[in-house]
């Protein structure tokens, strides 16, 4: 098996070089323009004139902004090929020569800087080069790829909006459905898991409301910045005290506002929380206790009305099919060097990409692509510092270019031609 793949792969991949000049371009042209959740109409433009180029049939504006294109080349399976195109409400700080100088406005209506924090724009890339190299060699494969290019992953709204949008109504069902990410990794390196891959995730606003009055006359209110801080510090004890120790979960308070002057006891104060779990069992737990909680330190506080809870996000797991990501590893470790191809712990980070094989209830299987320049990142494990490498949503976030680039496109071909050999 291992001497078909790499034949196979030799044919398919023999173009690449001749392409990364252009594939880099296009990455700093994404990288340079980015675009909030639901507002990537340039990127998606981007990557449906590169599909129709290279002769795909293309249907843009599902789910929004998302592009679906299908390059059909005889019987055999089809492969559904996944990258989310959204950037994050960042200022980038890493002087790089393609950094990001833009702005835009936010579901909110306010003003913010724009950044590729999180890669995407790799993504969008690799998946462009990926495409186009299927279509130069058309004789080495038979089957379907199905590039989808999707909307707003980092808000979780992208592939549900695609779903929604008639996604499995309008194209066939794939027989299998394959994504990576850029991450924190030495470049050149591939990791992934049976099982459990990204966490589930649920991101709440807790709004309290109180009673305000004047700095010098607190016994006239009811004090939500003190109701804040004591619901603050008591939801800290619910992972550490509530959550079984053989058990993972994380509750982080990423919003705390209240008031406006030091002499002014405010209204309500607003706390905005992320929780991230494995088990729908410890979610359901964390969940509960968190509403508990707002709602006893409301009551214990004398509150006027009951909190409002909202759900911001939500994010299920990803979880990848035993036998697809078997046949993923053993067809990234017939072209990568073993020790390149390595088996990761699932990461408490979250994806909205489990959705498609979820609903679609078809195997899918999603891993991960180092993005760090390898000199950088073994000076940083010698010197106990890898903690303090840019991760993924940092200002400072940038994948070194090669040989990120052409490793994420060779994976994707790869994994992709096994389901489609001749």
């Amino acid at each position: 098996m291992g001497e078909t793949i790499s034949k196979t792969s030799a044919t398919l991949l023999a173009n690449l070089d001749g392409l990364l000049p252009d594939l880099e371009t296009i990455y700093k042209d994404i990288h340079s323009h980015p675009e909030l959740s639901m507002q990537e109409n340039r990127t998606a433009g981007v990557a449906a004139d590169h599909l129709r180029a290279a002769g795909y049939e293309v249907t843009t504006g599902v789910g929004k902004t998302g592009v679906v294109g299908l390059l059909r080349n005889g019987e055999g399976a089809t492969v559904m090929l996944r990258a989310d195109m959204d950037a994050l409400p960042v200022q980038e700080a890493t002087g790089l020569p393609y950094a990001s100088k833009v702005t835009a406005t936010d579901s909110a209506g306010k003003t913010v800087p724009v950044m590729h924090a999180c890669g995407h724009d790799m993504h969008v890339t690799w998946l462009i080069g990926a495409a186009t190299l299927f279509a130069k060699s058309r004789d080495a494969w038979k089957g379907t790829l199905m590039a989808v290019f999707q909307p707003a992953e980092e808000t979780a709204q992208g592939s549900q909006a695609m779903i929604d949008d008639g996604l499995f109504k309008r194209f066939a069902k794939p027989d299998v459905i394959l994504g990576q990410h850029v991450m924190c990794m030495p470049a050149g390196v591939i990791g992934g898991r049976i099982g459990v891959t990204t966490s589930a995730a649920d991101s709440l606003q807790i709004r309290l409301f109180g009673r305000g009055a004047h700095g010098s006359m607190p016994e006239a209110s009811i004090d939500p910045v003190v109701m804040a801080a004591s619901t603050v510090l008591r939801l800290q004890g619910i992972v550490s005290r509530e959550v079984p120790p053989t058990e993972a979960a994380v509750v982080t308070i990423g919003v705390l506002q209240a008031g406006t002057k030091e002499n002014v006891i405010p209204d309500e104060a607003v706390i905005k929380l992320n929780v991230r779990t494995f088990d729908e069992g410890v979610r359901k737990l964390v969940l509960a206790a968190i509403e508990r909680i707002v709602n006893a330190e409301a009551e214990a506080s004398g509150a006027p009305r009951k909190p409002e809870i909202t759900l911001l996000d939500s994010y299920s797991l990803t979880t990848n099919d035993p036998v697809a990501t078997k046949r993923v590893r053993d067809a990234l470790r017939a072209h990568f060097p073993s020790d390149d191809v390595q088996e990761t712990k699932p990461t408490m980070a979250s994806e909205d990409f489990g959705s498609f094989g979820a609903e679609w209830h078809v195997p899918s299987v999603f891993w991960f692509v180092g993005g760090v320049d390898r000199d950088v990142y073994a000076k940083a494990k010698r010197d106990g510092t890898i903690g303090q490498l840019p991760t993924n949503h940092s200002p400072y976030f940038a994948p070194v270019i090669h040989p990120t680039l052409e490793t994420g496109v060779e994976t994707l071909v790869v994994t992709t031609q096994d389901w489609l050999e001749k």
